[in-house]
C-alpha cells in the first residue's frame, strides 16, 4: 500500500514571532507485520516541540486519510494504586503519561498505543504500559481507534519510566512509517 505521510509544523511563537512551517512528505509501503529494524536514532526529520502539529495523510486511493497528530504534554511520577515498579518488573520506576491528540480530516485511519514510544538519550525505548488502572489520569488514550473526518482521539497514555531518567522524546511510528516522528521532551 502506498502512503504519501507529511507534516506541518507550527511553533506558535509570541506575538512579534512569526511562526515557522516547516513541511516534508515520505512515501511509505505499509506490510502488515513487517518487522522494523532498530534505529540508531530516532528520526532524521526535525524534532517538533509539543503542540506542534504533524499532518498525515495517506495517498492510496483505496484508504484516503488526512489528519493531524500531536504531542500535546508529558508529566513524570503521578501516583495510582497500582506500582509502576510492578508494571515494569524492575525497582525504581514511576508512572508518567503522554498527552495525544490524533484527528482527522478526510477519510478515516485506525492506529494504536503500539505506535508509541519514549525514547532515551542512551538509545533506550520504553513502550506505553500495557496495564491500565481505574484512577490513571482521564481521559485515558485509547488502546485502538479509529478516526474520521471531523473527529477527534484526546487523552494520556501511560508509562512505567525510570523514576530518576527523563526521556528525550515522544516517538510516533506506526506500521508502515519508516522514521518514526518526534516531538521533544521539555526539561522538567
Amino acid at each position: 500500500m502506498g502512503v504519501l505521510i507529511g507534516f506541518v509544523a507550527d511553533t506558535g511563537g509570541g506575538k512579534a514571532a512569526t511562526p515557522a512551517t516547516a513541511t516534508s512528505t515520505q512515501t511509505v509501503l505499509t506490510t502488515p507485520g513487517a518487522v522494523e529494524a532498530p534505529a540508531s536514532s530516532p528520526s532524521s526529520s526535525k524534532p517538533l516541540a509539543f503542540g506542534a502539529t504533524w499532518k498525515v495523510e495517506n495517498t492510496d486511493p483505496a484508504k484516503p486519510f488526512e489528519g493531524n497528530l500531536t504531542v500535546l504534554g508529558y508529566k513524570q511520577g503521578f501516583t495510582s494504586v497500582g506500582k509502576a515498579d510492578e508494571g515494569a518488573g524492575e525497582p525504581g520506576y514511576v508512572w508518567a503519561w503522554a498527552d495525544l491528540k490524533l484527528c482527522g480530516t478526510k477519510g478515516s485511519y485506525t492506529d494504536n498505543t503500539d505506535s508509541w514510544t519514549l525514547y532515551y538519550d542512551d538509545g533506550g525505548r520504553i513502550k506505553p504500559s500495557g496495564t491500565t488502572y481505574g484512577d490513571f489520569p482521564k481521559p485515558e488514550f485509547p488502546f485502538e481507534v479509529t478516526v474520521t473526518a471531523g473527529k477527534c482521539a484526546w487523552g494520556k497514555l501511560a508509562f512505567a519510566v525510570p523514576g530518576d531518567e527523563r526521556p528525550e522524546s515522544v516517538l510516533y511510528q506506526p506500521d508502515g512509517l519508516d522514521e518514526p516522528r518526534e516531538w521533544l521532551v521539555p526539561n522538567a
